[in-house]
């Protein structure tokens, strides 16, 4: 971590870099970059920045388009994925204004870092800590094609259990959904984890464990220590990074959608939060589970604005594949203690003082992190202020499993979106919360809803092979 660009300089001298990198963060959260030669990383870039188009990065139009990267030295680290040494580092985006340039207020670190001073000038705390759990799947192969007349996805893994009767396998297979906690020889993917973290740890990506999930078809985890918001939204951002270029140059390919599998398992990425004042874990408590009266309220207000940050917590159509009954995935709007059917999960076995949490089980890493993450602190800010008590609407706590549930007993209660366009509605009548205190923009909102309904649409319009199925002899 350097503290100075003559640091840096020192750095770039002694280690012999040869290009310096910048990553860019775009509206729906995939990085972008540029590179410069390593002997132009002059202290002017610390105060003028690096120039740019900003009008191809998704976010709604502004007067002016131009911006400038100012590079956060915090950040930086060698990419070792990249052939010639190259420093690689995140940072801020300003636009360009006279007399000075102001920060860019749809960038989502910006975004992120106007959260947590909210979080500060309420006074309920001055840390918002979270730990997601990533969840991902490695295949042999991918391919894919969309067009007039031929629609199709094709994935191999030699570990799944729809390629044993291949013949030209070992015949260490995992059963169907039978994958967690498998070992080798069935883990074939051990190794690369290993590497996956190694390279983690260059990013300053803490990694708490890993090991396979319940998908047998090459389905993985990776759950990372609990840190800071915004440091955990930029390494959520060099995870997806560091997995799929691992991977890829393993000779494999790993993909962190929802559901690419039909009929097992998805991925989400689970999110485990406190609120932390003064160094005190407020979520601590006497009440149900261990948990305080703001952590109660904090749930509440999750809860109450759920469906709505599904659209920036689960934002692709993919998403809502995963979220059906039967798969670890949650669907009924309440919470509960050790209950994974609830969308937040009180873990029984954080029971410190400063250890204490939840997890909000339904998002997934198709999201921005910085506005997934942003959204769900402002949810649950509403809920503290506003004294949204869960126990007062019904949202639990469940203390049982809510897929044994009958039909009749389903009415009674609330449940997440089906749908991307069912979640968009909720968020286009439920946002006000998100924008207090100017956290979010009213323009980057309608910039995101819009990017959603083209998505929806371009899903919604392409004939599905399974209608074949259903209607084609109709």
């Amino acid at each position: 971590m350097f503290k100075d660009i003559k640091e840096v300089q020192s750095f770039i001298k002694e280690k012999g870099v040869r290009f310096v990198d910048f990553k860019m963060i775009d509206l729906k959260g995939r990085w972008k970059h540029l590179s410069i030669p390593a002997e132009n990383f002059k202290p002017s870039i610390m105060e003028e920045g690096i120039g740019f188009d900003g009008s191809n990065y998704g976010y709604a139009d502004v007067k002016n388009s131009d911006m400038v990267f100012i590079p956060d030295l915090k950040t930086a680290v060698i990419d070792p994925f990249v052939e010639e040494t190259t420093l690689t580092m995140m940072g801020d985006v300003y636009v360009i204004r006279d007399p000075e340039n102001i920060p860019f207020d749809q960038y989502p670190r910006n975004i992120a870092r106007n959260a947590i001073n909210y979080l500060k000038e309420t006074g309920i705390g001055d840390e918002m800590i979270i730990g997601p759990e990533y969840e991902f799947h490695v295949f042999d192969s991918v391919s894919r094609k969309v067009s007039a007349n031929e629609s199709f996805y094709r994935l191999t893994s030699t570990e799944s259990h729809w390629s044993a009767s291949d013949g030209d396998s070992l015949g260490y297979h995992n059963r169907y959904n039978g994958g967690y906690h498998c070992d080798i020889p069935n883990d074939l993917t051990y190794d690369l984890r290993n590497e996956i973290c190694r390279n983690l740890d260059l990013f300053g990506v803490k990694v708490k464990y890993h090991h396979h999930e319940v998908g047998g078809s090459g389905q993985l985890e990776i759950e990372v220590e609990l840190d800071d918001m915004l440091k955990l939204a930029d390494d959520t951002l060099a995870v997806k990074y560091v997995i799929r270029n691992t991977a890829a140059i393993n000779g494999v390919t790993a993909t962190l959608m929802p559901k690419p599998i039909y009929g097992e398992a998805g991925n989400g990425m689970h999110v485990h939060m406190l609120i932390k004042k003064n160094g005190e874990n407020v979520f601590y408590g006497n009440e149900y589970a261990g948990l305080s009266q703001t952590a109660l309220y904090f749930i509440g207000g999750l809860l109450k604005h759920v469906r709505a940050l599904c659209a920036l917590t689960n934002p692709s159509t993919n998403s809502y594949k995963r979220l059906l009954p039967g798969f670890e995935a949650p669907v009924t709007i309440g919470y509960a203690l050790a209950n994974r059917s609830s969308v937040i999960r009180i873990p029984g076995y954080a029971k410190n003082s400063d250890k204490k949490r939840f997890e909000l089980r339904s998002p997934d890493a198709t999201c921005n992190p910085y506005l997934a993450y942003s959204a769900i602190l402002m949810a649950g800010l509403d809920g503290i202020v506003n004294k949204i008590d869960p126990k007062d609407h019904n949202w639990g706590p469940f203390d049982f499993n809510l897929y044994d549930l009958s039909e009749e007993e389903k009415k009674h209660l609330e449940h997440l979106p089906k749908s991307l366009d069912e979640a968009i509605e909720a968020l286009e009548q439920d946002h006000d919360f998100l924008m207090v205190n100017n956290v979010f923009p009213e323009a980057l909102l309608k910039a995101w809803i819009a990017a959603l309904k083209k998505d929806a649409r371009r899903v919604n319009n392409v004939p599905n092979p399974a209608e074949f199925d259903l209607y084609y002899d109709l």
